[in-house]
């Protein structure tokens, strides 16, 4: 495999993901939607709107056309936030080759339709792309990655030799790459930590503590674990890097975005106006609609993930639903799973 790499999606992520690639040497293409500030990194060498004070090597090269990014590429990082996500990859399949690996880092659940970005990839894309599908995901904060701050994430993909081979091309001494075949694990955990870091952040903001804190991640992972079972997923996954892991990172940094609206709303701020001066997308706002239509759908219990859908869509009084949420905190604590599939036990 080759080392040509284009990067769909300008945004924190995806240019850090072109910086980290550009680092290693290889010729990096990075397709913006924003025209202008696509003119603006090839002259200034920085992207001013969402990674701010990185600057950016000249092995970049920033696009607004699909085309001339795709043009020659070995293999395509695929870095747009959710909620754009299908009519972007509409646009860019006319100009894919096949065969041509892609890695999928949005980390989200497709509003309406409910599917995994997994899921949104393959309805869109002919099939011959489908077995060169991956999944990146873990506790990766942009402004930490390209600081070089030792950094690891997961790499799911179905093909075991194919996630071998993307580990070999992402992977530099500051940022590891573990592998495992559980493509929808991976991308539960990704999305579904941000729904509890909304919480979480809201915990902090209303000045509830660290003990509160500690309890919305703990009992956080167990309803992210309920709904990836149900879903298919691999219980273990969820003690790794892009479940526990990030989890971990996006209810308690301060980088993270997911919990800084959390910590608005808890201080008594409107998600409209939250929303609004926001530069950057906050992933969890979409996703707990979509985890919370998936737990009714699947009949999974998600006492956090409800409160917060109740807090961010039908304006429920952040207080209130941690009161609710206390006199819901019933029932054995730990959980089994018979064969990783169908999660037992009735807690809370």
């Amino acid at each position: 495999m080759t080392k040509r790499v284009t990067v769909i999606g300008g945004g924190s992520w995806g240019t850090t993901l072109a910086f980290l690639l550009a680092d290693k040497g290889y010729p990096v293409k990075l397709w913006l939607y924003e025209k202008d500030l696509a003119q603006q990194i090839q002259r200034g060498r920085e992207n001013s709107l969402y990674l701010p004070g990185v600057k950016l090597p000249y092995s970049i090269t920033a696009t607004n056309s699909f085309e001339e990014a795709v043009a020659g590429c070995e293999l395509i990082l695929f870095v747009v936030p959710s909620h754009v996500t299908r009519s972007v990859l509409i646009q860019l399949a006319p100009y894919l080759s096949a065969g041509i690996p892609m890695v999928c880092a949005t980390k989200g659940i497709e509003n309406d339709t409910l599917m995994l970005m997994s899921e949104v990839l393959m309805d869109v894309l002919p099939a011959e792309h489908h077995p060169r599908l991956a999944f990146l995901s873990g506790p990766s904060f942009a402004k930490e990655a390209c600081q070089r701050l030792p950094t690891a994430v997961s790499l799911a993909a179905g093909d075991h030799n194919l996630a071998v081979q993307l580990q070999a091309i992402l992977a530099s001494p500051y940022f590891k790459v573990f592998t495992t075949t559980d493509i929808v694990g991976v991308q539960v955990g990704g999305a579904l930590k941000n729904v509890i870091a909304l919480a979480a952040g809201g915990a902090d903001g209303m000045g509830f503590g660290t003990n509160t804190r500690a309890a919305l991640i703990t009992r956080g992972l167990v309803e992210i674990m309920r709904l990836g079972v149900a879903m298919g997923a691999q219980a273990r996954t969820f003690y790794g890097l892009s479940g526990m892991g990030d989890l971990v990172l996006t209810c308690t940094g301060e980088l993270s975005r997911n919990r800084t609206v959390g910590f608005k709303i808890g201080q008594g701020m409107k998600l409209p106006e939250i929303l609004a001066e926001m530069k950057m997308v906050a992933e969890g706002v979409n996703t707990t609609k979509s985890a919370y239509q998936l737990a009714q759908k699947l009949q999974v219990k998600m006492p956090i993930v409800e409160q917060v859908y109740a807090v961010l869509f039908h304006e429920k009084d952040p207080r209130e639903a941690v009161t609710d949420l206390m006199e819901q905190a019933t029932g054995i604590e730990t959980e089994t799973f018979d064969h990783d599939r169908k999660a037992k036990g009735p807690g809370g």
